[in-house]
């Protein structure tokens, strides 16, 4: 599973280069990937010389979110962030489903005892700024972008929903009503993105980044991140994210009412839309 959806590298002094290879894709989401992601994160996390963690993809995308066509059966899938319940009858099955892949699994990636750094070119939509914004650091090539058009489904938008730290108030909710799009050059400008560079100095601009931190003591930088992640809960960031969970919930509940499915299907056309490219209609 993870061969074929995850690449795990150390090829550099105490870096871990985990690499979605999804690029026939767009490296969108579905259950293994997300799964084969969890277990290389693990993987890094149990390796002593591993300092750093870097967050790279296959291709011109970074992610175009999650697939719209994939099977999110959890048969046979044991419960790593202790949601467990998977079959239960009615709505507590899949919100536990979606508490297990999403909300649960990002919370525990930016909880990593590790520095992570996202490497992002390329479009993130939707899901993918579930896999940027648990980063610590996010270095982004100039032809990058981020964009939540979830509300087209509508939903409240992505199921991570930390986008009121991402892009402050104002912001979060231009993009969320209207499905436009940050540039890297706007999102550097915000805070969202630390560095934004050329495409062709993306990745070394990236291992940079990352042997500098690894220098420096693990740690000390274990103390810092824990520091600033308990201020962000403060804050209520975690708070915030559960709530708009059962929010999201509730949403699915309204479209299962009203269309038979999880989301409203019209929105199915703008969301792919959006990851080919092309202009709003």
């Amino acid at each position: 599973m993870t061969a074929e959806l995850i690449r795990y590298e150390f090829t550099e002094p105490a870096i871990a280069r985990i690499v979605l290879a999804r690029p026939e894709k767009r490296n969108a989401q579905n259950r293994d990937l997300l799964l084969a992601l969890d277990d290389a994160y693990r993987r890094a996390v149990r390796d002593e010389r591993v300092r750093v963690i870097v967050l790279a993809a296959d291709g011109p995308d970074f992610s175009a979110g999650h697939d719209l066509d994939a099977d999110w059966s959890m048969e046979g899938v044991e419960s790593r962030t202790l949601t467990g319940g998977f079959d239960a009858p009615g709505a507590e099955g899949w919100f536990a489903t979606e508490e297990e892949l999403f909300t649960g699994l990002c919370l525990r990636w930016r909880d990593l005892p590790l520095p992570t750094i996202a490497e992002v070119r390329g479009r993130v939509i939707g899901g993918g700024l579930m896999l940027v914004w648990p980063c610590d650091l996010i270095v982004a090539a100039d032809d990058a972008s981020f964009v939540d058009p979830v509300v087209a489904f509508d939903m409240n938008g992505a199921e991570y929903f930390t986008h009121l730290w991402e892009l402050g108030a104002r912001r979060a909710k231009e993009m969320l009503f209207t499905g436009e799009r940050i540039t890297a050059k706007q999102a550097h400008e915000i805070g969202m993105v630390n560095h934004v560079v050329p495409v062709d100095e993306l990745e070394t601009t990236t291992m940079n980044l990352a042997s500098r931190i690894a220098r420096r003591p693990a740690f000390g930088i274990r103390l810092a991140k824990r520091s600033i992640n308990q201020g962000l809960d403060l804050q209520g960031q975690r708070a915030a994210v559960e709530a708009a969970f059962a929010t999201h919930q509730l949403a699915h509940n309204h479209n299962h009412r009203l269309h038979g499915g999880l989301v409203d299907p019209r929105g199915a056309a703008v969301i792919r839309n959006d990851a080919r490219g092309g202009s709003p209609e």
